[in-house]
């Protein structure tokens, strides 16, 4: 399985359309959303985007996208959004793990991700390696903005077979 990171920046006339503006940027603003937990499957791997949307994704319009995806909206000028998503991937299976943070500093989002990914290996008792991230962030000025990072496993038709 192929799982794409991206991150996404918006800005809109409210939090919903800067929101919807930032999934634009990713390139997955054309998909109904269902978020997961996150556990990377066995076998998987991981294609990291670094400017921009995901080039194409196997879908339609509407289609379900299943993600993992963390995301910060606000409207208060001067504050900043950040949205951040780490993983840890074991090189040999491709088993790993997913952690998704927001808050109002990169600092904050970076140290929580760090937190998170230590904490959920120690619980499995696991070490799948190096914490790999990707933070994105924005001050809002004058009109709400949105931060968004999403982990993209794959889209499914709604039609029934």
């Amino acid at each position: 399985m192929n799982i794409h990171v991206a991150t996404g920046i918006g800005t809109g006339p409210t939090k919903m359309a800067a929101f919807d503006a930032a999934l634009n940027h990713a390139g997955v603003a054309n998909f109904n959303l269902l978020r997961l937990s996150s556990v990377i499957p066995p076998k998987s791997k991981l294609i990291i985007h670094s400017n921009g949307p995901i080039p194409s994704i196997d879908g339609n319009w509407g289609d379900r996208l299943y993600v993992v995806m963390a995301e910060m909206r606000v409207d208060t000028p001067n504050v900043e959004a950040w949205a951040g998503i780490g993983w840890v991937q074991d090189k040999k299976t491709g088993r790993g793990l997913f952690v998704e943070h927001e808050g109002n500093s990169e600092a904050t989002v970076r140290h929580d991700i760090e937190q998170s990914l230590a904490a959920l290996m120690a619980t499995r008792n696991v070490d799948f390696g190096p914490i790999r991230m990707k933070v994105v962030g924005r001050t809002c000025t004058h009109h709400p903005v949105c931060a968004l990072a999403v982990a993209v496993y794959k889209a499914e038709s709604w039609k029934v077979k």
